[in-house]
């Protein structure tokens, strides 16, 4: 793997200057051509410089791992997307669901139909974010402990998470809607339950070991601490507030691992698990992990027109595979249909483009302010597209 480090400045270089980004690391690669850049420092203070084995709270990025581990669950014949999921969730075997969504939350009628693997793994069992976070059921998600955001510590262990998720109704009938994220923390829990072991256990064994990513996880031990970022979150003055240390809510391991946003990793890491995708499931030794079908499936828009229209707050000109968005429209220079991946709350994007071999990966450790990417991502995928 070659580091190519250009001449001219880096492209965040200006973020880094004014402030707005105590530093970053970005990785292009196509084919064996990889570019890696390093800018800045892990904190505000300056104190440690930031590098291309530096450790990010990869938040949402999260979500295209868990959906690929649920897939290797299918190779393995031990689920099948058309399954009912209350088989493992048995939870989830009787959900309501609130007569319109903007409905109170006591005013409901049953499912009409069983929650489904697929719905999970395309986000639409009911549960999760639509454009209005202000409807009573989505409210929900928040006051009863379910929706954790960058604080991983806060959520209860997994059976107590189900219990608490299965008192709340969902937003639509299954099938019916796209809605972001609740669907990837559940689809964590279903992973535990079918495999028999908790998930960073499963992860270790069929994705992480393999692939060599030796720093992906769900918390950051001792001994790796001096390559981890502070958090920060930007405050009304302009300037950062750190959110969380090192030493603070990854330094152990919680006891709900998140499916949905709970990851560290590096931009080395990341780059591993893309070419697994564009590789269609093999190893560069030549392991297969997943299926191409999988990989198929994963990368593959599953949404209706209609549902991708209504979740435009989240998929601007994008469609839904398993676990990430995919480019449906060109609506930006950077937009290339086929493009997979997603973007992270805490400052992070990972894509990879089917049709050009390309990956790439911005990491910074100032956190998203909402859903609308800032500039610094669509800066740098300008610059990662060459436009």
């Amino acid at each position: 793997m070659t580091d190519l480090r250009a001449s001219q400045p880096h492209i965040l270089q200006p973020y880094v200057d004014s402030g707005a980004l105590p530093g970053a690391v970005t990785l292009v690669a196509r084919g064996d051509h990889v570019d890696v850049r390093a800018v800045g420092a892990a904190d505000a203070e300056g104190g440690v410089p930031m590098g291309r084995d530096t450790i990010f709270r990869i938040a949402s990025v999260s979500k295209p791992v868990t959906a690929a581990a649920a897939m290797v669950l299918v190779d393995d014949g031990l689920i099948a997307p058309g399954d009912p999921v209350a088989r493992w969730l048995p939870e989830l075997a009787a959900p309501q669901v609130v007569r319109v969504p903007e409905g109170p939350v006591d005013d409901v009628v049953p499912a009409g139909r069983a929650i489904t693997v697929e719905d999970l793994l395309t986000f639409r069992a009911g549960y999760g974010f639509p454009s209005d976070f202000s409807l009573p059921a989505v409210q929900l998600l928040f006051s009863r402990g379910v929706q954790g955001g960058l604080e991983p510590q806060a959520l209860a262990a997994p059976d107590e998470w189900m219990a608490e998720l299965a008192r709340i109704p969902l937003v639509y009938q299954p099938g019916e809607a796209w809605l972001y994220n609740t669907c990837s923390d559940v689809l964590g829990v279903l992973i535990e339950r079918v495999a028999g072991r908790p998930l960073p256990e499963f992860l270790a064994e069929r994705l992480f070991e393999p692939l060599g990513m030796g720093d992906t996880a769900f918390d950051v031990p001792v001994a790796k601490r001096d390559r981890f970022t502070s958090l920060y979150q930007p405050d009304a003055a302009g300037g950062l507030r750190r959110t969380d240390a090192p030493d603070g809510q990854w330094a152990a391991a919680p006891k709900f691992a998140s499916g949905a946003g709970g990851l560290v990793s590096t931009a080395d890491d990341l780059l591993a698990f893309a070419r697994l995708l564009l590789a269609e499931g093999t190893t560069p030794q030549g392991r297969r992990l997943l299926s191409a079908e999988a990989v198929r499936r994963m990368t593959t828009d599953q949404l209706t027109k209609a549902q991708r229209e209504a979740s435009d707050l989240f998929l601007e000109g994008q469609g839904w595979g398993y676990g990430g968005s995919v480019d449906v429209e060109t609506t930006h220079p950077w937009s290339v249909p086929g493009r997979y991946g997603w973007v992270g709350g805490s400052g992070t994007t990972w894509h990879l483009t089917p049709s050009t071999g390309t990956v790439a990966i911005l990491l910074t450790q100032v956190a998203m302010t909402g859903p609308t990417p800032p500039a610094v991502m669509t800066d740098f995928w300008r610059y990662a597209a060459g436009v």
